[in-house]
């Protein structure tokens, strides 16, 4: 019998049941993919991460990957956000940052004088495309046109204030056969510089309640429409998160919130 830690940490929260949970089993060794992928199935969150030590004298302490119920993917942030939690507060990790080797390039988490953890995520580039037709079905009065953020397989589109983000109504059914799989929604805030929601049924997640690497694009976009490079985000989902970030050329500084619900082991047969 194999027995392996595993924690839930809700991410981009200052309490338990708000913000995004996230399942956390650190590895002494690579599982088989197959096996990482039916413990992100079973544990039926939106994210499940894994990550293992590098040798000593890397560029990197830990390589991190990331599974949803029915995919890997190439970057997630409340994940990240929350196995860098667990590092630093279970696993007595000493130093002041993190260093993470993934899919997506080299990342970072480092913990703040006031007690929150910011994430290093790479900046990602979108381009304008017409709105595709899932989307179109899938949300009355959609934009004509959205954007295409392929290192991070998503479309993006804006609407008009707080309220309309707030208030969507959509069906899942159309979207569920959008490729790339996921869609950004977003628009201006009320009480802070922009609002947003993510949708991913295709991957296996309705709706996500706090999703951190969408914000390598949100930053990016509403830094250049606002003419700010310091911003305040809001997830709008039902447990809902807050988010701040801050441009840093080709790299976005996504900085959030951790509340710690629970542990355990899991009991894997061998062979």
């Amino acid at each position: 019998m194999i027995r392996l830690p595993i924690y839930q940490v809700d991410a981009f929260a200052d309490k338990p049941f708000s913000g995004n949970p996230a399942a956390i089993v650190p590895l002494e060794q690579w599982l088989p993919d197959e096996l990482m992928q039916q413990i992100a199935q079973e544990n039926n969150l939106s994210e499940t991460a894994f990550f293992v030590r590098e040798p000593a004298g890397s560029d990197c302490d830990f390589h991190i990957r990331w599974f949803t119920p029915g995919i890997e993917v190439p970057l997630c942030g409340h994940a990240t956000l929350a196995s860098a939690w667990v590092l630093f507060n279970r696993l007595d990790w000493q130093e002041p940052a993190i260093r993470l080797k993934s899919k997506s390039g080299p990342l970072g988490v480092r913990r703040l004088d006031d007690g929150w953890l910011e994430l290093d995520f790479p900046n990602l580039p979108f381009k304008t495309t017409p709105t595709p037709e899932a989307v179109q079905q899938g949300i009355k009065g959609a934009p004509a046109s959205a954007y295409r953020i392929d290192n991070d397989s998503n479309y993006m589109i804006v609407l008009d204030n707080e309220a309309a983000v707030r208030n969507l109504t959509l069906e899942l059914a159309p979207l569920k056969t959008l490729r790339p799989g996921g869609l950004i929604v977003t628009a201006p805030g009320d009480t802070c510089d922009f609002v947003s929601r993510y949708f991913a049924p295709g991957d296996g997640i309705d709706e996500d309640p706090v999703t951190g690497s969408i914000h390598s694009v949100l930053a990016p976009y509403w830094g250049e429409r606002l003419g700010k490079s310091k911003l305040q985000a809001r997830q709008l989902s039902a447990r809902g998160g807050t988010l701040k970030c801050e441009l840093h050329g080709d790299r976005v500084h996504i900085a959030g919130q951790a509340a710690f619900y629970m542990e355990g082991t899991l009991h894997l047969a061998d062979g």
